[in-house]
């Protein structure tokens, strides 16, 4: 934690202009995060190939007081990981894109629990997919496995308060800064789960969810951990968008059958065709799990 480059990561993530492959192309050119910082707006855009008017947005904003007293102020306010620190996830920072900076809100040790399986479905699942998520996943919970979801609507948040019903440990990733919870009527839940497991997010507490935000915040939702189980998902699910990234992280997928009758199905029911493991009970996970 005390790596000199770490405030000033932060700083630079916060800034309104900096996306994450503009972030990627400052630390390779410049590992230490110094010369970005007397640089001018000319010269950022040269060297980093970005327009000339977001480059000097880019700049105003490096050179804010402002700015710097804000990012402070989230610092005090929430503990704060960067891809320097010690304790950043191993299984995180080996993905192909990870995030450069998260903002953590409740227990930090959890970031590097293990066994750990994330969950995703439907946000509007069928009354089988509670049972069936139950008679599953609970044992894992009991066994001290961590439940990684994304805090959303249906089947994530059914998983955390699986976690919580079974004393366990969970993880949730949003797609939002933890002053705009979104949805609404999970804000008690964030609460719940701040003040004793952990939420996690990529976007600094002021930043509102957009649309974006969520396929972005899946690539973290399954790189927490080795494998991803799929509760429900539809035909064109963002689930599936959950599904790619773990594949593409090396990870397992697991998914739950359903009948052919039933269009929450026929995304796992596909996944499995194409290869995913087909899970009927706790069991199945377990034999399975990437050694």
């Amino acid at each position: 934690m005390n790596d000199p480059r770490r405030k000033l990561l932060i700083f630079l993530h916060n800034n309104d202009y900096a996306t994450r492959p503009l972030l990627r192309r400052i630390l390779l050119h410049d590992p230490g995060l110094t010369s970005v910082f007397h640089m001018s707006s000319q010269d950022i855009s040269s060297l980093y190939k970005i327009p000339f008017q977001r480059a000097k947005a880019f700049h105003d904003q490096l050179q804010s007081d402002a700015r710097r007293y804000k990012s402070e102020q989230f610092m005090k306010e929430f503990s704060v990981i960067t891809i320097f620190d010690e304790d950043y996830p191993i299984l995180l920072k080996n993905i192909p894109d990870p995030p450069f900076v998260l903002y953590l809100a409740g227990n930090r040790e959890l970031l590097n629990h293990t066994p750990s399986i994330s969950v995703v479905g439907t946000r509007k699942p069928t009354k089988s997919a509670y049972p069936a998520m139950e008679r599953v996943i609970s044992p894992l919970i009991e066994a001290g496995w961590r439940v990684v979801s994304g805090l959303a609507a249906g089947v994530d948040r059914f998983a955390h308060l699986l976690a919580l019903r079974y004393h366990g440990t969970t993880v949730g990733v949003i797609g939002s800064g933890f002053h705009h919870i979104y949805p609404k009527e999970n804000i008690s839940l964030f609460q719940q789960m701040a003040a004793s497991q952990l939420v996690i997010s990529e976007y600094a507490p002021d930043v509102r969810p957009q649309k974006y935000h969520f396929p972005e915040r899946n690539r973290i939702v399954s790189g927490l951990s080795a494998a991803t189980l799929v509760v429900e998902a539809k035909a064109r699910s963002g689930s599936l968008i959950t599904v790619d990234q773990a594949l593409e992280q090396g990870r397992e997928v697991f998914a739950f059958p359903g009948s052919l009758l039933n269009e929450n199905s026929e995304g796992c029911n596909r996944m499995i065709q194409e290869g995913a493991k087909m899970v009927l009970n706790t069991h199945d996970i377990i034999e399975s799990w990437p050694k």
